[in-house]
């Protein structure tokens, strides 16, 4: 069989794959044992996306879980991102199939998907995310080749070494069964989500504690990925926290939300100038 690649006329566009297709650099940097460096987009505005997208993150990820983004909204500031050179994630409000498809049929380059507890619940995940042979994905849809600037084929030929799947490690079970968790295929990040699992081991929600359970929940996140060949991922409230957290070896890094940012940031101009009174501004 003879591969065409430099000459168009050889072969219909349909029977070949396109040489164009935009590569997810962060998953082939996470691959490659790199970090990697994001936040959440919990707005509702593309605006929020466009300005967003050319701060310098490596990637960005919209939230669909807590936040009144819809679907919608969700896909305009996936195809922002995108253009704009900056790996569009998108946290799904629940594992399910349904959700995971819609996201990436309409141009996410990866999917985090919230409260993975078990080895049954990350093979869901991971199957809704990847096209046969590895998963189950359907075959649908025209903006996700779009958002890689490819065409439709090359896109199914190639979505599986492209989008990026991260499972959130937020609970006191998903931490029980991390082993078995970890040993589910295909799974690039385990992205501890410090909130629910600070409270599901009966404490306050926090991004950190010197609770003995909590610090070693971490360091067996840190242990289980290194072993498998699994990014480590953690969510931050800071840059001096994800400064520290990449020193101690976690590789995806979120560090709080562009809301956050917004409110902290006013927060501090208006103590600067002795207005600031004694609110406290969101840490998320």
């Amino acid at each position: 069989m003879r591969l065409c690649i430099a000459a168009p006329s050889c072969a219909p566009r349909s029977n070949r794959f396109s040489i164009l297709m935009k590569k997810n650099t962060v998953r082939s940097r996470l691959a490659q044992g790199e970090s990697c460096v994001g936040t959440w987009l919990t707005l509702p505005d593309p605006l929020v996306a466009s300005l967003m997208a050319r701060t310098g993150f490596d990637w960005l990820t919209i939230e669909l879980e807590h936040s009144p983004t819809s679907f919608e909204s969700a896909a305009q500031s996936y195809a922002i991102l995108a253009g704009a050179g900056c790996v569009p994630l998108t946290r799904v409000p629940w594992n399910t199939g349904e959700n995971i498809k819609r996201v990436l049929d309409t141009g996410a380059w990866g999917v985090v998907v919230p409260m993975v507890n078990s080895k049954a619940e990350a093979e869901d995940a991971v199957a809704a995310a990847r096209y046969a042979p590895l998963g189950r994905r359907s075959i649908g849809g025209l903006l996700h080749a779009t958002n890689f600037d490819t065409d439709a084929a090359t896109y199914y030929a190639r979505a599986n070494e492209e989008i990026l799947v991260v499972l959130m490690v937020e609970h006191i079970d998903a931490v029980a069964n991390l082993e078995a968790i970890a040993g589910v295929p295909g799974i690039d990040v385990l992205f501890i989500g410090p909130n629910d699992l600070h409270n599901s081991m009966g404490r306050p929600p926090s991004f950190e504690s010197d609770d003995p359970r909590f610090v070693s929940a971490l360091e067996k996140v840190l242990e289980v990925c290194r072993k498998r060949g699994i990014a480590p991922g953690i969510h931050v409230a800071d840059a001096a926290s994800a400064k520290r957290r990449l020193e101690q070896g976690f590789r995806f890094v979120a560090v709080a939300s562009e809301a956050g940012f917004l409110l902290s940031k006013s927060r501090e101009i208006l103590n600067h100038l002795g207005r600031g009174g004694n609110k406290e501004a969101a840490k998320y």
